[in-house]
């Protein structure tokens, strides 16, 4: 085995960032490896709810923002990869649902003039009725209006295993981490005692970037942690559902996606304005209260008898803003031969990629003749938070 590793480009964090950008790579022809030091999406990926958004949600009171510009393709460009025929082959990967819903409770069905009236949604909403609706909404007592989105929900576990396959021989699983300097530049990473040279060195580990900036002397780009508190709810009585409910405020009341479960049963992934602020201040008993209310006035016919319960923390990982605001687009920062991103959403993985790709152009960066990889042990996938916490 070699004492040295060549590669053309070496990237740490196995999220959906990392893992999307590694295959874009590899199919453009370089030589890669991506670097996890624990589970392939289980830090922030596999905490996601799965839609791809393409803005809707950022226009609800008829503001065209950066947001919804910039996000605005991103459902395109998603269901050409899922259907086999887009810049990757994501052939396989269960899609969840071919839509995701605005669900607008009847006292706030006045309240859309201007958010149809957004250049954000314009001719990518559609009513639906009757046997349209979904399967959770098709009561007699549902009494609100509900707008189909042209976007889309993942199964963000079949999504990861299939990136996983992209990635070939280049998954390594490296718990020590170490920067290679040389004459003041960092060259290279030195994993678990190995060392691993490449012409560019990508960091896409989500939170784990400030550790990593840290130990390579870095201070800048800084890195800001927004929370949430989401909501699990897992039982035999609970239909597929996939919607924004609007509430009065510009971000939904609450966001409702549903996974399946190992035992068959369908679990309710529960975000939105319910996980931010307030549901952050709350403890895990109290934030379980007032979903359980929340569903209750909202989904009065859903019976929640026999439901289990469980909440779960996540840090989104971003670059830092002014007032710790949501930012617009993908992010990247160039450090020399240091180049350093954050997503910042699931759904703009290839924008984060496009950005990565545009920088290897401008700098001359072509794929090398770099020797085979030796064999690697591979990082094992995550598990999603229901099968963790719910038995």
């Amino acid at each position: 085995m070699p004492s040295v590793i060549s590669t053309d480009v070496l990237i740490v964090g196995a999220g959906v960032a990392g893992l999307w950008l590694n295959a874009r790579l590899r199919r453009l022809g370089f030589s890669t490896v991506l670097v996890e030091n624990g589970t392939l999406g289980g830090a922030q990926t596999v905490k996601s709810q799965g839609i791809i958004h393409g803005g809707a949600k950022y226009a609800l009171h008829g503001a065209l923002t950066g947001a919804s510009e910039a996000i605005a393709d991103m459902p395109r460009r998603w269901r050409e990869a899922l259907a086999g025929n887009g810049e990757l082959d994501l052939n396989g990967v269960r899609l969840l649902s071919e839509a995701h819903y605005l669900w607008s409770p009847g006292t706030l069905a006045g309240n859309l003039t201007s958010f149809f009236a957004s250049k954000a949604v314009r001719g990518r909403v559609d009513q639906v009725k009757g046997d349209q609706l979904p399967p959770a909404l098709q009561d007699p007592r549902f009494k609100g209006k509900v707008y189909r989105l042209s976007e889309l929900v993942v199964d963000v576990p079949s999504l990861i295993e299939r990136l996983a396959e992209l990635a070939g021989d280049g998954l390594l699983a490296g718990q020590n981490i170490e920067p290679v300097i040389e004459n003041d530049e960092l060259i290279g990473l030195r994993i678990d005692g190995r060392e691993i040279h490449a012409q560019r060195i990508i960091f896409s580990a989500g939170a784990g970037n400030a550790e990593l900036l840290a130990s390579a002397g870095i201070s800048v780009p800084a890195q800001q942690l927004r929370p949430l508190h989401m909501v699990l709810v897992k039982g035999p009585s609970l239909k597929p559902l996939y919607a924004h409910c609007l509430g009065g405020g510009p971000k939904p009341r609450i966001t409702v996606t549903t996974h399946p479960a190992a035992n068959g049963e369908w679990v309710w992934y529960l975000g939105g304005d319910i996980a931010e602020a307030d549901g952050v201040a709350r403890t895990s008993e109290e934030q379980i209260a007032v979903a359980r209310k929340e569903l209750g006035n909202l989904l009065p016919w859903i019976d929640l008898s026999q439901a289990q319960w469980a909440t779960l923390r996540v840090n989104r990982a971003e670059p830092a803003q002014s007032g710790l605001v949501r930012p617009d687009n993908a992010f990247l920062a160039d450090q020399g031969r240091l180049l350093v991103g954050w997503p910042t959403k699931l759904a703009l993985a290839p924008d984060f990629a496009d950005r990565v790709i545009s920088a290897l152009e401008n700098d001359g960066i072509k794929p090398g003749n770099v020797p085979a990889l030796p064999e690697f042990a591979r990082p094992p996938l995550g598990e999603t938070a229901w099968e963790q916490l719910l038995p």
